[in-house]
């Protein structure tokens, strides 16, 4: 059984999720033949470099043009234009990547990211591989380049991408709302109180866990210095070593400030509320542990489109004025009973066990003999 695992190194949350799938498939089934592929790695140099840099240009520098490409491409009467454009460019920039998948013809590819799943499905559709294709969702919401004909299982997070699937055609017994898959160490069983220790951080003590996403954008000195003086605030700057070094300097009380971390799962266990982008890894993550989100800074489209999903769940809020963060992180705090009602929510609605939904889809393909 040979397997692609396949993604696009734009934005952390595709690599993340493809990563995780690759993990659990090696430990779970390690005589299977499984490669890890960034598309882009197998792109013309300069396709490549446009789509790192131009992703992390507009979400950091111009968030307004972001918006406009999304609607664009997202708005219906110009749908079909816009993706006969992208698929264009694509076919063109992605040669080696189709020449690559023709090479392997794997008996599986698990796409994480529309722009592998377009190319696999094409190639499906002209019969130069006879792939099973998964494409795995890593939003809560769904932008219609996430659907190419020739896809065999679609996995969803959420009934909001559920619908806007069977609404654009897809058979209803192809959509797999298994959820984000996310690493299992989120899963774990955790000594709060060696964390505690370990951070050292008062147990009695509310806290509240700041994420600032891989680039570290969002107004989070503002909203850090509303809320250290009554509660504990955990913060990861990611890669903003600038941001890392001011909030250090400040030397805040009741404030603990973090680079980039892997161990990301142990704050979560220690804290309250999560204060975060609304990525679909993120928030992923933060519901496998309970955590209720208050959403910052979101980028136009995809993050906005999360927002909505999980508000259609009763979970999550987007405080568009951070003035008002203080007074909902405060009300938590003061009314405990809130916070579990948000837990409960939370419990009925996570997925935490997408990867193993998908171990199950592979498991179901006819070939595999193995495990």
């Amino acid at each position: 059984m040979k397997i692609i695992v396949a993604y696009a190194s734009a934005g952390a949350g595709h690599f993340k999720a493809a990563q995780a799938i690759f993990n659990y498939l090696r430990e779970h089934c390690p005589v299977a033949e499984l490669k890890l592929v960034d598309v882009l790695d197998e792109s013309s140099s300069f396709f490549a470099f446009l789509y790192r840099w131009g992703y992390s240009f507009l979400v950091r520098r111009a968030v307004f043009m972001w918006a406009i490409a999304f609607f664009l491409t997202d708005f219906k009467p110009l749908r079909s234009f816009s993706r006969k454009i992208a698929i264009f460019i694509n076919r063109i920039n992605t040669a080696d990547f189709a020449k690559f998948l023709i090479q392997e013809n794997p008996d599986i590819i698990i796409s994480t990211h529309f722009l592998p799943s377009e190319i696999a499905a094409y190639l499906k559709r002209n019969k130069k591989i006879n792939s099973e294709l998964i494409t795995q969702v890593t939003d809560f919401g769904l932008h219609p380049f996430w659907i190419s004909e020739g896809t065999d299982i679609y996995i969803v997070s959420s009934g909001r991408g559920r619908e806007e699937l069977i609404r654009s055609g897809v058979r209803t017994d192809i959509i797999k709302e298994f959820g984000i898959p996310i690493d299992s160490k989120f899963r774990k069983d955790f000594d709060k109180n060696e964390l505690y220790k370990k951070f050292n951080l008062d147990s009695g003590n509310f806290t509240v866990l700041i994420m600032t996403g891989s680039f570290g954008t969002g107004p989070i000195e503002g909203i850090v210095d509303k809320l250290c003086n009554d509660v504990q605030v955990l913060i990861v700057c990611a890669n903003n070593k600038k941001l890392y070094s001011r909030l250090l300097k400040k030397n805040l009380p009741n404030v603990r400030v973090f680079g980039f971390v892997d161990n990301a799962q142990e704050l979560m266990a220690v804290s309250d509320i999560i204060i975060t982008k609304p990525g679909g890894l993120s928030i992923a993550e933060s519901l496998a542990m309970d955590l209720f989100p208050v959403f910052i800074s979101p980028i136009p489209g995809q993050e906005t489109e999360n927002i909505k999903a999980l508000a259609l769940e009763g979970v999550g809020v987007y405080p568009k004025d951070i003035n008002k963060i203080k007074d909902i992180v405060i009300d938590f705090k003061k009314h405990p009973e809130k916070l579990i009602s948000a837990r409960e929510i939370i419990r009925k609605i996570k997925k935490p066990d997408a990867l193993r939904g998908i171990f199950d889809v592979v498991c179901a393909n006819s070939a595999w003999d193995s495990c």
